[in-house]
């Protein structure tokens, strides 16, 4: 491949938080619009069958950014950071010359999510050798006592305008930037309790609710402002440039501007076929979380949602992934504007799902169903014809098709696949399964939750097991709703026997070898 201006190419990597692969019109879905995400789609490889690494925030991103499988890394749940020694594909970048910046939402650190889990019984097994506070950059509250953390090197990031929290919780650097354009610090926190005082809060649900401050100030009209500036700000210089782009929508809570919140009639949402599930068969603790009540409060907790509610949370996610469309619109448009189409790689993608519904069930949380699993994924490659695949792909593959698309070399112990093969040719392949981790620390008060949940997703199926014992297998292309369950009863002996030995070996394969590498000096 060659470049109009640079030597390397440009790179813009989109990426929206709990976004599900059929929520966007090229995943399928005739009620939402996503013209400008459509319309990229039109151009790309689009990847059908595009899974987690780990359905959960953290210990995916942190699988993107490294190559690498959570248990590899370390960051396997929302309530530890990515360690500050851990090379990344950005870092890899800035070493041959990269103009590198997050923009948005990063969650490569604990920050909000640091008492996510009670604290564990006995002292640590390590003690820190790094400068204390190098895990606070993303602490909210050294945003709202007026320091402004400027680290000269995030992960890889040489430059980062963070924001922290969701929907009209508004923290980090946005925090910051919508003080200083008038709004109080009242208005910037009132979205994350159930009785904060906002506007049109919804009687199905405390999470659904307008944003109590004008559009301009919201999360996704920050992230597009400041892409954008910075986009044109680096395409002056001479090196190429590498941005992550991270919308916090449509992560909930679903409290979007009135204009987008009110996109869709609830009334009008038909539901997902498998709502009324009964449930058989299910690990005990997804059947306990459907019988959760979404009015505990609780800001992450999963639940059973009523009719009502599943109708008018779809209706008002809708809302906020269009609000995204028309922001990455107007960042592809500033490409367009800046003659540097041809030189800039896209990427859009999500770093994990929600159940919306399916299974009536909300949220995630322990539910390896497709909703949870698989992510919306779009690679643009200036020149490469536009294709659609249903070649396996993993979040894990991404710094690899990175770094080998910029001609850069990869990290010792990536454990992803480089996707360029399926670039080149949508029915070639470069996996033959994905696996899935998910890991739940021990700690008072955890109920029925396994500690471990690990799945395998191939031509066979899905099939999952859990340190409680618990076995689900789906066929897929006969079952895409994951209705019956085929590892229970003796219904397919077979197919869960060739199954359970994918999955062993791919927990095999996964065992991190990097232990034993060399460290850089």
């Amino acid at each position: 491949m060659s470049w109009s201006t640079k030597d390397k190419p440009n790179v813009l990597f989109i990426i929206t938080d709990q976004h599900r692969a059929d929520h966007v019109g090229f995943g399928g879905n005739s009620v939402v619009s996503t013209v400008h995400l459509d319309a990229l789609a039109s151009r790309s490889t689009v990847f059908d069958r595009a899974y987690v690494a780990n359905p959960v925030c953290m210990p995916n991103r942190s699988s993107i950014m490294t190559g690498r499988m959570p248990s590899a890394h370390g960051v396997i749940f929302n309530d530890r950071s990515l360690s500050p020694d851990a090379n990344t594909f950005v870092g890899q970048l800035r070493k041959v010359g990269y103009q590198t910046a997050l923009i948005g939402k990063s969650h490569l650190q604990h920050g909000m999510s640091r008492e996510a889990i009670a604290d564990l019984p006995g002292d640590s097994s390590r003690d820190s050798l790094w400068v204390k506070g190098w895990d606070t950059v993303e602490h909210q509250e050294r945003y709202e006592n007026g320091d402004t953390p400027k680290p000269d090197d995030f992960y890889g990031f040489a430059h980062i305008e963070l924001t922290l929290g969701h929907g009209a919780w508004t923290g980090g650097h946005h925090y910051q930037w919508a003080r200083e354009r008038g709004a109080t610090h009242e208005q910037l926190v009132a979205g994350y309790t159930h009785n904060s005082d906002v506007q049109r809060r919804s009687p199905s649900w405390w999470q659904i609710h307008d944003a109590p401050f004008p559009e301009e100030l919201y999360s996704t009209s920050f992230v597009t402002e400041r892409t954008i500036s910075f986009i044109e700000s680096a395409s002056r210089q001479k090196e190429p440039w590498m941005v992550w782009c991270s919308f916090p929508d449509p992560h909930h809570p679903l409290s979007p501007p009135a204009r987008w919140l009110d996109r869709h009639d609830p009334d009008d949402i038909v539901l997902p076929e498998s709502f009324t599930d009964p449930g058989e068969d299910w690990p005990r603790h997804v059947a306990g979380i459907r019988r959760l009540d979404p009015d505990d409060h609780n800001f992450v907790r999963p639940f059973g949602p009523t009719p009502e509610l599943a109708r008018a949370a779809i209706a008002a996610t809708y809302g906020m992934i269009e609000y995204v469309d028309e922001g990455v619109g107007k960042i592809l448009a500033t490409l367009a504007r800046l003659g540097i189409e041809e030189d800039t790689i896209v990427i859009f993608t999500s770093d994990h799902g929600d159940m919306m519904g399916d299974h009536g069930l909300m949220l995630k949380g322990g539910m390896h169903f497709q909703g949870c699993l698989r992510v919306p994924l779009t690679i643009h490659v200036p020149g490469n014809d536009a294709a659609r695949t249903s070649s396996f792909a993993s979040s894990l593959d991404l710094a690899q098709t990175i770094l080998e698309l910029c001609d850069v070399t990869a990290l010792q112990g990536m454990q992803g696949k480089s996707l360029m093969p399926i670039l080149s040719d949508p029915h070639a392949s470069v996996r033959t399964h994905v696996l899935v981790e998910d890991d739940f620390p021990p700690s008072e008060g955890r109920g029925v939750m396994p500690l471990k949940i690990r799945t395998v997703l191939s031509d066979l199926g899905r099939y999952t097991r859990d340190t409680n014992s618990h076995e689900q297998l789906f066929q897929l292309d006969n079952d895409p709703h994951e209705m019956i369950n085929l590892a229970v009863q003796g219904r397919d002996p077979g197919r869960r026997s060739e199954m359970v030995s994918q999955l062993v070996d791919a927990m095999m394969a996964a065992d991190d070898i990097a232990r034993v590498e060399p460290v850089s000096q």
